[in-house]
């Protein structure tokens, strides 16, 4: 039942380090955070109205380290520029107005900055509450503001660096898994149709599928490598090489489509290999998934020693082979997927 779903997430959340478990603890850091920022600004520093401080806390909770340190940089950056813009229109514009409508347009324009990234926005809002709450032209109030947001912002960064700051592992683990497996089950398809069945577009979709997942595990890769950049957890994360061997199987993977869907769709008896040679290329391919599925090294001696079965087929003057483009088609792209595939 649905109401059930809630408890369900945080059973998973309790019970096995995924990307729940980390949605808690980072959700509970910024609620300590937020909390933590407003007893200091309130009860420590007696800040009047000090509103930027828990929200600057809360969204420098990121979800990186790197990322709430440089979001510690431009939260304070683009809320001092709003300040003095709030406090350069206060001196000089009477009208409240003709302020608060040139203060917004121009701290928007100055907070399209790519520098200021997702905190640019705060440049123009900045300076708009400032002028609406009547607080441009004193001074003390101004310098609160930046108290507040430079507090906030260094409260939110050092939690989030220092209590279980965050990191990526089982983004990786689970971009490998998929990844790993639907190279197999390609792998495995191919095989099928090598050894004799009927071309369908069921391989293409499969493709898509692979070249899909890639880009994710290419974006694992990238948040795993920020995740572990000022972590103090850094070392203990898992090693991307195996991920990045499975997305450098993409190219060839594609190559090896081509050749078996054109060889199993041409009616020129010369461009589809014999059944014997057919076979060895089935039994190549259902290896390579194998090695992906597993890793296994004694799969990838297999796959080299029949990747020389049909170097061999290539070279002997046989009937059934001496001609064929298609068993050529398919053992280039085949060899490539040994050399790259790793065993780990």
């Amino acid at each position: 039942m649905r109401w059930t779903a809630p408890f369900a997430w945080a059973a998973r959340a309790f019970r096995v380090p995924g990307e729940e478990r980390r949605s808690l603890i980072q959700t509970a850091k910024a609620t300590a955070a937020a909390v933590i920022a407003w007893i200091v600004a309130t009860s420590v520093l007696r800040l009047p109205q000090p509103f930027l401080a828990p929200y600057a806390a809360v969204f420098l909770v990121q979800a990186t380290v790197y990322r709430s340190l440089r979001g510690w940089a431009q939260q304070v950056g683009a809320v001092s520029v709003g300040v003095l813009l709030a406090a350069g229109a206060g001196q000089l514009i009477p009208s409240v107005t003709v302020a608060l409508g040139l203060v917004v347009f121009t701290g928007l324009l100055i907070g399209s900055w790519r520098g200021f990234g997702d905190s640019g926005v705060w440049v123009g809002i900045t300076g708009m509450l400032l002028i609406s709450y009547g607080s441009a032209t004193e001074p003390v109030l101004l310098a609160d503001r930046l108290l507040e947001t430079a507090l906030g912002a260094a409260i939110g960064a050092v939690l989030n660096a220092v209590i279980l700051p965050p990191l990526h592992g089982e983004r990786l683990r689970a971009a490998t898994s998929r990844l790993a497996e639907a190279i197999a089950d390609l792998l495995d398809e191919t095989a099928e149709l090598v050894r004799g069945g009927e071309a369908t577009d069921v391989l293409d979709g499969r493709l898509q599928d692979v070249r899909s997942l890639a880009a994710e595990a290419e974006d694992a890769i990238g948040w795993t490598r920020e995740g572990r950049y000022l972590n103090l957890r850094g070392r203990r994360e898992i090693r991307e090489e195996p991920l990045s061997n499975l997305i450098s199987l993409w190219q060839p993977l594609a190559q090896l489509i081509d050749g078996v869907s054109e060889a199993a769709q041409s009616e020129q008896p010369f461009r589809h290999p014999g059944e014997y040679a057919r076979g060895v290329v089935g039994d190549l391919l259902e290896a390579l998934a194998e090695v992906a599925r597993s890793g296994d090294a004694e799969k990838l001696d297999r796959c080299r020693r029949l990747l020389d079965e049909i170097d061999h087929l290539l070279v002997t003057p046989t009937d059934e082979v001496a001609t064929s483009i298609g068993l050529g088609a398919m053992a280039l792209p085949a060899r490539r997927l040994v050399q790259r595939l790793r065993a780990d």
